[in-house]
């Protein structure tokens, strides 16, 4: 038994040798951009608070809000094919953990076979007896059923490196799914935003024309009393115009953000109920944005390039081990004769068999070869995938910090413009009751409070998305 043992070993080694021996060594990977990422973030001092670990439903307060994301998370379609995605990757790895096992199949069958005479297998029939006096028939019939086995024997742990490069792919489409709620929820938050500061901009152009009219109708009377001129009468007028123009192209572009909104949440077009009245009083949430390390933990597009370049390392292991011999044993159990009533003469109706192949690649191995190059082309790209997601993470949050803090101080000045623009209107239109003050002013003068109300409503919109980007960017809306 010991000779056995050793001619295995022998037989196992030299096979190595001629094979194993000359296996590509993939590429090293160094994660350096993980490495050299910063303590914190520019002109930022560290903070405990990170606004990215606070669950969205406590982030976001507006009920309505609130409401429309819920109805998205279980209707929008790119969401549902996401969930297909994770159940394929799921089956991948089940696929890869039965590939481990031994496989057993069950068979039966029947058939014929004539040998020639003239041949050992032949003349043996010939000259052979079933029972005294009763020879071999000639053909020769049989008839079989038995259990079939295969199995690897996983000795450079291949299978296994496949299975974990399974696991880490199906671990990565979880975190592409928090992913794609991270962006859904700022989709629809956007979206949402932008529909309050048209609802705003809708009403501020409603009121410019009805103090334009009223406007025009002093021209008018001015006119008549030889105060004012025809061309003060058609330049309100045509102001009066252009406004209603804008109101036009304001709700056209409403009903397209409602529809793309109805999008997201998987539903056909129809009216999304919301208070107007609730934009300017909103109140953003204050973000903390603690340490840049935290990214790395948070945002699930980064542990999904971190996962994804975990199964690619998997994946060059594996196509390296391909060169490798490879250990297999078949084995057989079953009844066969060549009559169906003697497969119950036991035990001269039994067979079996069994074998071990150990069988590696030698030449023409442009195949395997080819195979592992992809492998190691695809680990690269992951690995350069992960540092640029590690990078574009960083860079966008340092971009929203800037934005979140220069946008407050602009809502700021634009609120205080307002203020003063809407006491000088009705100041204007004394003026030019009393003909102190002429036409060409007063339309200015409405524009500029036109122009700075619409501007205080985008500044309170960008700064309200600005929030939630930050927010998004942090790692935060999938919890």
């Amino acid at each position: 038994m010991a000779i056995h043992r050793k001619t295995w070993l022998v037989l196992l080694a030299g096979l190595f040798l001629a094979t194993g021996c000359k296996a590509p060594q993939g590429a090293i990977i160094k994660q350096e951009m993980k490495e050299d990422l910063p303590e914190q973030f520019p002109d930022q001092e560290a903070q405990t608070l990170n606004s990215g670990n606070v669950k969205w439903r406590e982030f976001i307060t507006d009920p309505v809000l609130v409401n429309l994301i819920d109805m998205a998370l279980k209707n929008n379609r790119d969401l549902m094919q996401v969930f297909q995605e994770i159940e394929i990757a799921k089956s991948n790895v089940l696929f890869k953990k039965g590939a481990m096992s031994p496989t057993v199949s069950m068979s039966m069958g029947t058939g014929v076979k004539k040998s020639a005479r003239y041949t050992s297998e032949g003349a043996g029939n010939a000259t052979t007896d079933i029972e005294p006096g009763r020879k071999m028939p000639d053909p020769l019939p049989n008839f079989g059923m038995g259990l079939n086995t295969s199995w690897e024997v996983d000795i450079w742990k291949k299978l296994r490196d496949g299975k974990d490069a399974a696991v880490s792919h199906y671990l990565a489409t979880i975190e592409g799914k928090n992913f794609v709620l991270s962006n859904l929820i700022e989709q629809i938050s956007t979206q949402y935003y932008d529909l309050l500061a048209l609802d705003n901009r809708l009403d501020i152009v409603k009121q410019y024309i009805q103090i334009q009219e009223k406007a025009l109708s002093v021209a008018k009377i001015q006119k008549q009393a030889a105060v004012s001129t025809e061309l003060a009468v058609k330049r309100f007028e045509a102001e009066l115009i252009k406004s209603k123009a804008t109101l036009t192209t304001l709700q056209q572009e409403m009903t397209e953000k409602e529809n793309g909104l109805n999008a997201l949440l998987g539903r056909f077009p129809q009216p999304i109920p919301r208070d107007k009245s609730s934009l300017l009083s909103t109140v953003p949430q204050k973000i903390g944005v603690g340490i840049p390390s935290e990214l790395l933990s948070n945002r699930p597009d980064i542990k999904r390039a971190e996962l994804e370049l975990r199964s690619s390392q998997l994946n060059v292991s594996v196509a390296r081990k391909e060169f490798y011999p490879s250990f297999t044993i078949s084995a057989t159990l079953g009844l066969a004769a060549f009559k169906p009533s003697y497969l119950i003469k036991m035990p001269e109706s039994i067979a079996y068999g069994i074998i071990g192949d150990l069988a590696g690649p030698l030449i023409n191995k442009s195949a395997i070869k080819a195979n592992f190059s992809t492998a190691n082309a695809r680990q690269l790209q992951a690995l350069y995938e992960y540092d640029k997601t590690i990078l574009n993470a960083y860079i966008e949050v340092a971009n929203l910090m800037s934005k979140v803090k220069n946008i407050d101080l602009y809502y700021q000045m634009k609120r205080n413009e307002t203020e003063v623009l809407n006491q000088s209107i009705d100041i204007a239109g004394l003026l030019f009751k009393n003909s102190r003050a002429d036409y060409l002013e007063i339309l200015l003068n409405q524009r500029d409070v036109l122009s700075a109300r619409q501007e205080l409503i985008e500044a309170k919109k960008e700064q309200l998305i600005a929030v939630v980007h930050i927010y998004k960017s942090l790692g935060g809306g999938w919890q």
